[in-house]
């Protein structure tokens, strides 16, 4: 797939893995683990961001914490929709953008956020979009935050190969995700596997 079919195939996607799919869902033990990780290193009013928000139980779970300077980016229109529907608070009250996030975080100012965070989304960044790694990193004013699937579920990430196929349909890229922030000046604090997810959190340089 390139860089366009895969970004067109998040924002049509209906079904498993689509907005309502994970709204149905609701939050999951990656937004509590967000929700304590916070706790411990910023402030309630510290201004997050969510890569790939998708309706919003994240950002939601987080508001229900205490979080109030929120915003989130999706490709997929649909999105906004069912946030407003499963999580009307949130809609109301946080700031969303609808598009590509390769389109969107270049439009940020340097440090624009104290929290970027991304779940299951940088793993889905295309390898000839590498370069929003750098952007991401440009916004991310003192904590990244990223739960991506690093072969902790069966299936995925376990072959050595630098991509795979969930059920067959949408390509899952792996990465060494300490490699690619280190190198950008990040410094992991935290490395915690969850039974899905790896979870890491960075501080900015």
């Amino acid at each position: 797939m390139d860089p366009d079919d895969v970004r067109d195939d998040w924002a049509s996607r209906s079904g498993k893995f689509s907005p309502s799919y994970y709204a149905e869902i609701g939050p999951n033990e990656v937004s509590e683990t967000l929700v304590n990780v916070l706790d411990h290193y910023v402030h309630d009013d510290a201004r997050i961001i969510e890569l790939g928000c998708g309706s919003g139980r994240h950002l939601a779970h987080l508001q229900n914490h205490g979080y109030g300077n929120l915003t989130g980016i999706d490709i997929n229109d649909d999105a906004f929709e069912v946030m407003a529907d499963h999580y009307p608070r949130l809609s109301d009250s946080g700031t969303f953008h609808a598009g590509a996030l390769e389109d969107i975080v270049t439009e940020f100012q340097d440090d624009a956020f104290d929290v970027v965070y991304s779940v299951e989304t940088l793993q889905h960044i295309h390898p000839d979009d590498e370069w929003v790694f750098e952007e991401i990193a440009r916004i991310a004013g003192d904590l990244l935050v990223i739960a991506e699937n690093e072969g902790n579920s069966p299936e995925r990430g376990r072959a050595d190969t630098e991509v795979s196929y969930v059920d067959d349909d949408f390509p899952l890229y792996h990465r060494n995700w300490k490699q690619v922030f280190s190198e950008l000046g990040f410094a992991q604090l935290i490395r915690e596997p969850t039974s899905r997810d790896t979870i890491r959190v960075f501080r900015s340089p």
